[in-house]
């Protein structure tokens, strides 16, 4: 016991959440770079010559710039202020994606994080996506480190940037590390706690970690001059204000320390390592559905929260993700998976970064592991060992997309089938069906439509099936039951279909019909999806 409490005490997984190009995929190679993953980091900027970030892998992604799926990245880091004779902190970071379109991915991965990294442009401020994700945040009660973003290029104020966290969003900021530069000036960090001068030098295209120097408040003055003196002025009064980092607000989401950064030249990314490393929450108990706490030190279970498949076409195989937990993973061990009571081997564990794989023998709560060829698993399903357990599904978002899916050729239809039974298991969309459209020609719902494109995508380049797709006039889904279906079908612009998780969703034309059902027909059941603010 004594042992998985030690593993569990090292460990740290977090999310990191953000607007589209806000520049997360980059903050992920960053950190990576930091804790000496990689060698070298790359970006996409579009730039000749430029390599794409390694967690972004699929070919849609490197070609706009932009993360489709999520990504699981596992590190060890030694913090600066830990004894020389300690165990370097594991370091889970996954990776989400920023488009708004892959909102529910998002979710699930915000069901197996600790803690999350808020990533806001220092140029633009909240934007609409990273509002949403906050609210999922606090629903979940997960602690939030604000990280500003791109201070590299011309921006807004700091002040400006905090007032508005603290009266968009109602979390208090604390500055941990203050710019000392304006916006499109950024010379370096003062250290708030430390009160010390952190000066960063650029690195050829931000390649390599730029080299710190660090320098007392006197030395920082004679360097910098009024610039370090505005710093100062600046975070003082904040500090006056109260607005200083406390660890127990800060865990109970009333509070969000805030670091500067460029994760493009490497500036301010190991100041937010080492914040991680001291700040977010290790493993904790988690619920079980029968509502009993199943401690990090119990035998071991864990939740899938993210399938995906095509990561490598060499192999056409599929990779569940869990998150531990409980207890210890050891390689090959044989659990049951609690939604059939079936027993799954799991013979094939892997940490991931992007297509490279690495095979895990053990693994501690908190951790990341994909496991190869789960078919029989999907997001939301627990595998446990020893006494049965059990841990609520993850819900799915309300689609507010819908289209009919073909195959162009009919001899390619069994290849079709299971190329479209693939990706709804995934959660690349959810499938819907009813007998007058039957199987031939399932919808698709979506949170947005780029995730139709991920399918056509994916059907081509994995399961060689053109598909044609044809969106559907309907707008608003809401969760049926069978008494309620015969009445539905009956109404215009209204259509019952079976989801493939065998939830019943009425689809509405738009929020003006609904209304007029639920207006004439009070005694239906009609209720409202999961939404991200919810």
């Amino acid at each position: 016991m004594s042992s998985i409490a030690d593993e569990v005490s090292r460990r740290r997984t977090f999310a990191i959440i953000s607007h589209p190009d806000a520049g997360k995929s980059t903050m992920t190679e960053a950190l990576a770079l930091h804790a000496r993953v990689i060698n070298e980091a790359g970006a996409i900027h579009g730039k000749s010559g430029r390599k794409s970030t390694v967690s972004d892998w699929m070919e849609m992604e490197k070609a706009r710039g932009i993360s489709v799926s999520s990504t699981a990245l596992q590190f060890n880091y030694t913090s600066s202020s830990a004894a020389a004779d300690s165990e370097p902190s594991v370091i889970n970071l996954v990776d989400t994606p920023g488009h708004a379109d892959f909102s529910e991915d998002t979710y699930r991965v915000l069901t197996a994080v600790d803690a999350a990294v808020m990533l806001i442009d220092a140029a633009k401020g909240l934007e609409p996506q990273t509002l949403k994700l906050f609210q999922v945040c606090r629903h979940r009660g997960i602690p939030v480190i604000t990280v500003i973003n791109k201070w590299d290029r011309p921006g807004r104020t700091p002040l400006e940037l905090l007032d508005e966290i603290s009266e968009r969003i109602g979390l208090t900021p604390t500055p941990l590390f203050w710019p000392v530069g304006i916006a499109g000036d950024f010379r370096g960090l003062r250290d708030v706690r430390k009160d010390e001068y952190v000066h960063f030098t650029r690195t050829a295209g931000g390649a390599k970690i730029a080299p710190e120097e660090h320098l007392s408040t006197d030395a920082a003055l004679d360097r910098e001059g009024d610039v370090w003196a505005e710093a100062v002025e600046e975070t003082e009064l904040m500090t006056e204000m109260g607005q200083s980092h406390d660890q127990e607000m800060f865990l109970a989401g009333q509070t969000s320390p805030v670091i500067f950064t460029s994760a493009i030249l490497n500036f301010g990314v190991r100041q937010l390592l080492e914040s991680l490393v001291e700040l977010a929450p290790p493993p904790a108990a988690r619920e079980s559905i029968a509502g009993e706490e199943r401690e990090v030190t119990d035998p071991f279970s864990a939740v899938v929260f993210k399938v995906q498949a095509g990561m490598d076409s060499a192999h056409r195989d599929r990779l569940a993700f869990m998150r531990i937990v409980s207890g210890e993973f050891e390689r090959g061990m044989v659990v049951q998976h609690a939604q059939t009571g079936k027993p799954f081997a799991t013979k094939y564990a892997m940490t991931v970064v992007g297509r490279d794989r690495e095979t895990v023998e053990t693994a501690y709560p908190g951790d990341v592991v994909g496991l190869v060829n789960a078919n029989a698993l999907a997001p939301g399903d627990t595998l446990y060992d020893g006494a049965k357990v059990q841990f609520p599904p993850i819900p799915s978002f309300a689609p507010e997309h819908f289209a009919v899916v073909r195959a162009d050729s009919a001899g390619k239809y069994k290849q079709f089938r299971k190329g479209i039974e693939q990706l709804g298991t995934e959660g690349v969309v959810q499938l819907l069906r009813n007998d007058v459209r039957g199987d031939a020609s399932p919808v698709m719902a979506a949170v947005g439509p780029m995730q139709f494109e991920v399918v056509v995508a994916r059907m081509k380049t994995e399961f060689n099936v053109d598909v044609q797709v044809e969106n559907l006039g309907y707008s608003v889904a809401r969760r049926t039951d069978s008494p309620s279906a015969d009445e539905l079908n009956l109404q215009r612009g209204v259509e019952v279909f079976e989801r493939n998780d065998g939830a019943l969703l009425a689809l509405f034309s738009d929020k003006w019909r609904l209304q007029y059902i639920e207006k004439e027909h009070p005694t239906l059941t009609l209720q409202p999806l999961v939404a991200a603010a919810d």
